[in-house]
């Protein structure tokens, strides 16, 4: 198979006439070509006056030694899997998440039935009571966008871009594919399948794991682990007033990053874990319309989509302001999994044909920043940022905000601008210098206006700060050995709560990992 790269498209084309412009232009014979696929597709708009998009496309051909002056690249196959353990009892997969599911995903394509233990709902109920919470504020602790089937991913952007470089990467993007995701995100540069999406994509991905012989049990709870000579043996979960043992020998522990009472239980059975570095901030947001014109300029003869942004500012102090999880065209939403505590994330549908654009506005904490040496330390730092904000919104679970001019400014918002915020159920006019530690925001503020420099309206006074966003990361790592085992044998520490992933792709890759180590082991 050949690439041929740096495909430039000043006007709307469909894929095929994509097609057919490259093959003219590159005089590949039509009689040649075996089979062809976009590879890549970006947007380039570093100059505004010559915003265009850029593909890549592969073709398989009859001879590729026709062609010498392309590159040759392979089709990504999945490594074969010496799997020597189909003998084992039914692994357990605490969690179902992104590395939870495509854990148990890849076990049962190499003939392993692994049972997925859940607290959450499904995708499905899971939305009603989420639903349900941004209308009326009440909050399920067991079931929300934490936690259930997907896991924080399912109440987001969908987002699949990833700063990891694995071969893996390829067999997620494709799944999602299998299960209902539009195709191009094969291609895009910065794929994403929406919220919307998720949930039919979820359901499908159960239903064909349940047709391989797995097991999936929501509404469950697990609250013990059992350790005998130095091995799990055990887990205890509940449903309701159901209380059982389920015998394991391997469990692949994909708890997510907000399962806080687990780690505690993990950390008094002796689970080896540490202390690690994470991020703290608010979700900040703009008009849309505004990002667009800052990023493309006054274009109309593309039809291009919602703009995006990536920035990160390194002050003076050491500290580090940066967005993450951007998601044009979405809203802030109520991601609170505690009684009593305010947390937010962003989402958008597959569209992004919202009004406001949001993301995180970070900056980094470290161990010393916390109170105390235990590993659990960081989840209280969170926890207390998270109650402030509770308290500071009204403890109805209303949101603190803030215009940005008054963040700025360090006095309390009086009044809304031409952004209204879009986070449910509600809002507080506040001031969240008063609930953040001083080194966030005065990194946030040096942030702000270093990124005005770059994108052009960012520091609009009119901009809306929402707090709190403490949940990009996990605050503790569980560690493991080169073969994924913790410090207990046959306990496998997986995903971004335990600390080896940072969002929706990585997750998956590292369930993937897990899953082979259990096979192989």
């Amino acid at each position: 198979m050949i690439r041929v790269s740096n495909i430039k498209i000043r006007k709307d084309l469909s894929e095929e006439d994509v097609y057919k412009y490259t093959i003219e232009k590159n005089r590949i014979h039509e009689q040649d070509i075996l089979d062809w696929q976009i590879s890549k597709k970006s947007i380039d708009a570093r100059k505004k006056d010559d915003v265009h998009y850029n593909y890549s496309i592969d073709f398989k051909l009859k001879d590729e030694n026709k062609y010498p002056k392309f590159k040759k690249v392979k089709e990504f196959e999945m490594p074969k899997i010496n799997s020597k353990n189909l003998d084992c009892k039914k692994p357990i997969i605490v969690g179902c998440g992104p590395s939870g599911l495509f854990a148990a995903l890849i076990m049962v394509q190499n003939g392993l039935k692994p049972i997925v233990i859940e607290q959450g709902d499904t995708a499905l109920k899971r939305k009603e009571i989420v639903e349900n919470f941004f209308k009326t504020g009440k909050l399920n602790p067991l079931s929300n966008v934490q936690f259930g089937e997907g896991g924080a991913g399912t109440f987001s952007d969908g987002k699949l871009t990833t700063g990891i470089n694995s071969p893996f990467c390829t067999k997620v993007l494709q799944e999602f594919v299998n299960f209902g995701a539009p195709k191009q995100i094969l291609y895009l540069s910065k794929p994403h399948v929406g919220t919307d999406n998720l949930i039919n994509i979820l359901q499908n991905m159960r239903k064909y794991i349940i047709s391989k012989g797995g097991t999936f049990l929501f509404n469950t709870k697990v609250t013990d682990f059992e350790i005998s000579n130095g091995k799990i043996s055990d887990v205890t979960c509940q449903n309701g007033s159901d209380i059982k043992k389920i015998e394991a020998t391997h469990v692949v522990l994909a708890i997510g990053h907000s399962a806080r009472d687990t780690f505690e239980k993990l950390y008094e059975k002796g689970i080896s874990m540490e202390r690690k570095n994470f991020s703290v901030g608010v979700r900040i947001e703009h008009l849309q319309e505004n990002i667009n014109k800052a990023q493309y300029g006054n274009i109309t003869k593309l039809k291009l989509p919602p703009a995006e942004y990536k920035l990160a500012y390194h002050s003076k102090s050491g500290r580090s302001c940066y967005t993450f999880c951007m998601c044009p065209g979405g809203q802030v939403i109520a991601s609170s999994s505690d009684k009593n505590s305010i947390v937010t994330n962003g989402m958008s549908n597959f569209a992004r044909n919202g009004k406001n654009a949001n993301s995180a506005l970070l900056v980094n904490v470290v161990p010393e920043d916390f109170e105390g040496a235990s590993p659990l330390a960081g989840f209280y730092f969170q926890k207390n940022l998270e109650e402030s904000a509770f308290k500071l919104g009204g403890s109805n679970y209303f949101a603190p905000v803030q215009k940005v001019s008054d963040f700025i400014a360090n006095k309390k918002s009086e009044t809304l601008g031409n952004v209204k915020p879009s986070y449910l159920p509600g809002v507080t006019l506040s001031n969240l210098n008063d609930i953040l530690p001083d080194f966030v925001s005065s990194t946030l503020k040096e942030g702000i206006e270093y990124f005005d420099t770059k994108l052009h309206g960012f520091a609009d006074p009119d901009s809306i700060l929402t707090g709190v966003e403490t949940r990009s990361s996990s605050p503790v790592k569980i560690l493991r050995n080169s073969e994924f085992v913790s410090n207990i044998s046959g306990l496998y520490p997986c995903g971004e709560g335990a600390g080896y992933a940072g969002g929706i792709t990585s997750a998956a890759v590292d369930g993937i990992k897990c899953a082979i180590a259990v096979l192989e082991s």
